[in-house]
């Protein structure tokens, strides 16, 4: 039986750097596969073999940052790389209006072959940016192209050394969302077993404070991205990275700010947080590793699952004693709650008499 290759196939196999002519000879390429690849056709891209192309593949070239100028120039230029320029422009409009970047705050890549990366430029409010705006660089941050003469952003290098010590990275996403950042100021990472969406989607962890933009920093980062995809970095920000695309990546922000401000909300509401018991929380690591998605608690016991020690506020794990909070517990808790407050009254009372 033939192998179908749909466009997604093709599109995964242009970002990972992968030579399409090691595609079966008599694959089928699905129609939306055909029209990518004529897109990509010209000096620096992909051309196709001359034969028929619901059945041929394409004859590939990759580019990177060994390739001649006009190679890289003409790469830069092509529809694929524009297209994805405007996906950059449309994540950053979407980050200032939800008010997660403030100024020129922010910044996005996305890998685009095997040593180069499309990024924003530096000092551009991430809401008003155009296509020609978006820079091409090598994984050492040094500019190849830009549309229009800017530079691309000061915090690339934090970008890059993600991509590098996770292949896996296709997309990077940084910015300033308040109620995460404020975690990240704070230095604690948000409480675990509470809300589905974030324990599926987001594995968070805490990089010290370093100066943003320097290498240092991007270490800091790196170092945690083989089992987390969303960092908080201290005092300053977030930085998530995807292995789908740069609109996942974006999905993250908005996935950790709205677990973020919930969680504070809960805070305050006078009552003990109600918290998952661990085989809940089982079931959802388990479609969390079937997604692909990184997190250091996979393979641990029950008891080890949920550790929300610096959760100051008091959040109370439900897996520590294997039975989750009931109403029954909440209200035995009010009703000692309410004793003490009545016998400390009485006393100051009849010491008044």
């Amino acid at each position: 039986m033939k192998q179908v290759i749909s466009v997604k196939d093709v599109q995964e196999m242009v970002r990972s750097g992968k030579d399409i002519r090691s595609l079966p000879a008599d694959a089928l390429l699905t129609p939306s596969a055909r029209d990518y690849l004529r897109e990509l056709e010209g000096p620096a891209g992909y051309k196709l073999a001359g034969r028929d192309s619901s059945t041929a593949v394409a004859e590939a070239k990759p580019v990177n940052s060994k390739s001649s100028k006009q190679e890289i120039d003409s790469f830069f230029n092509s529809p694929r790389i524009e297209e994805l320029k405007r996906q950059l422009c449309d994540i950053g409009k979407r980050l200032w209006q939800r008010e997660y970047v403030d100024g020129n705050g922010g910044n996005l890549a996305i890998r685009v072959g095997e040593d180069i990366a499309l990024c924003t430029p530096t000092l551009v409010s991430k809401g008003f940016m155009q296509p020609d705006d978006m820079c091409l660089v090598d994984l050492e941050g040094n500019q190849l192209c830009s549309g229009n003469g800017k530079k691309r952003t000061s915090e690339i290098l934090m970008h890059l050394q993600i991509m590098k010590r996770q292949p896996r990275a296709v997309a990077t996403v940084h910015c300033h969302p308040p109620y995460s950042t404020g975690f990240a100021v704070a230095g604690i990472e948000p409480p675990t077993c509470m809300i589905p969406e974030y324990e599926v989607f987001s594995s968070v962890a805490i990089a010290p404070y370093r100066t943003p933009g320097t290498p240092e920093m991007g270490k800091l980062v790196a170092d945690l991205v083989d089992k987390h995809n969303t960092i908080l970095m201290a005092n300053h920000g977030v930085v998530a990275w995807s292995h789908n695309n740069v609109e996942d990546a974006y999905f993250k922000m908005e996935i950790l700010e709205a677990y973020c401000r919930t969680v504070l909300v809960a805070s305050q509401l006078g009552k003990p947080v109600k918290t998952m018991t661990a085989a809940q929380l089982q079931d959802l690591l388990k479609i969390k590793q079937s997604l692909g998605i990184p997190d250091p608690r996979f393979g641990l016991k029950e008891c080890e699952l949920c550790d929300n020690d610096e959760w100051r506020p008091g959040v109370t794990c439900a897996i520590g004693n294997g039975a989750p909070q009931t109403d029954e517990t909440v209200k035995d808790g009010d009703a000692e709650a309410e004793a003490l407050v009545q016998a400390i009254t009485d006393q100051i009372m009849a010491g008044g008499r």
